[in-house]
């Protein structure tokens, strides 16, 4: 197998020529200070789509439909599902998972904007992050960064129009580490040549003929502008539990039923922010699904009674969290 020759080959698609460098473009896709980084111990459905609440699909504004289009089609394989001249739906298996609306006249996201930090593709297995990443080497797709995070194995990229994005796959439940309900999420290298080694995958080739019919969105990573308020909405309003983070990290991590994280949050690029522009390309919307008619109930009952705007939609509701990102909570 020539994995040394793919290793390299990834590495100079994240613009460096050793490991160590990867990763700290991991970390500034993750806003953490190289030197702060702590070298700690690492169904059918991913165990983050049977929680009782989890993601769904996410809408972005594109100033070119068809650029980002090209790009998740090539990059990850996507399936389009359904196309106009307005909009168009990216998916896997039949489902759902990206829609892009055409918006030429929108405006470039500006630095400091709350909006979205990256969408995060969840692969099936490590077998199928393996072959991806055969897959973005040989086709030469830019990296941003590439890290372990003790909870799951990730690699960064951007599409065309700056959009955040996050290729990963979660490691055995069971190996997670828990105090209370609190998760360790490590930041260290990735091993990229025993992923390749372990999965038994070929490097020498790219296996990576469609996306695998189990790949969903496993979480969502938003810029905000304060913490607190963030909590107040996806904690409070939307019932997420904090599983990570703290102010003093400037992030903060969300999930149901004891995943990693359903949603992080962070103000590294974005204190201060206020609502988001209407006319301004990135993240329109995205949601949370569920099969439980009593959670949609309660949190709209609870986001409601919190001052925040909520309007019903086909299978649930749409609620605009602080920074004006509009958060639907749908039958799944």
């Amino acid at each position: 197998m020539r994995t040394d020759l793919t290793r390299r080959r990834l590495l100079a698609l994240a613009g460096t020529a050793t490991l160590s460098g990867a990763m700290a473009g991991a970390l500034r896709a993750e806003g953490i200070e190289i030197q702060t980084v702590m070298r700690s111990s690492p169904s059918t459905l991913p165990f983050a789509l049977t929680r009782p609440m989890h993601v769904g699909a996410v809408c972005l504004r594109a100033r070119d439909m068809g650029a980002l289009k090209a790009y998740y089609t090539g990059m990850l394989g996507l399936e389009v599902l359904r196309e106009d001249k307005d909009e168009v739906t990216l998916g896997a298996g039949g489902t759902a998972l990206l829609h892009i609306l055409s918006r030429p006249d929108a405006t470039p996201e500006a630095s400091g904007q709350a909006g979205l930090y990256h969408t995060a593709f969840l692969m099936p297995s490590r077998s199928d992050l393996a072959r991806w990443l055969v897959h973005v080497a040989r086709s030469q797709f830019p990296l941003v960064g590439f890290a372990d995070h003790s909870v799951s194995e990730a690699v960064y990229l951007a599409d065309p129009e700056g959009n955040g994005v996050e290729v990963y796959s979660d490691r055995p439940v069971e190996r997670w580490l828990w105090a209370g309900d609190r998760v360790s999420m490590g930041t260290r290298e990735l091993d990229i040549d025993d992923i390749f080694i372990k999965t038994k995958t070929r490097t020498d080739r790219d296996d990576y003929k469609t996306v695998p019919a189990g790949l969903r969105i496993g979480h969502i990573h938003l810029k905000v502008g304060a913490l607190e308020a963030t909590r107040g909405f996806y904690n409070a309003g939307l019932g997420l539990d904090v599983v990570a983070g703290d102010d003093q990290r400037g992030a903060t991590f969300l999930s149901s039923g004891r995943y990693h994280h359903h949603v992080g949050a962070n103000i590294w690029e974005s204190p201060d922010a206020g609502p988001r522009q209407e006319m301004m390309a990135g993240l329109d919307w995205f949601s949370l699904q569920t099969n439980d008619d009593a959670i949609l109930a309660a949190r709209k009952t609870a986001l409601a009674a919190k001052g925040f705007a909520v309007s019903d939609i086909d299978g649930g509701f749409e609620a605009l969290d602080p920074w004006g990102t509009r958060v639907r909570l749908v039958k799944a």
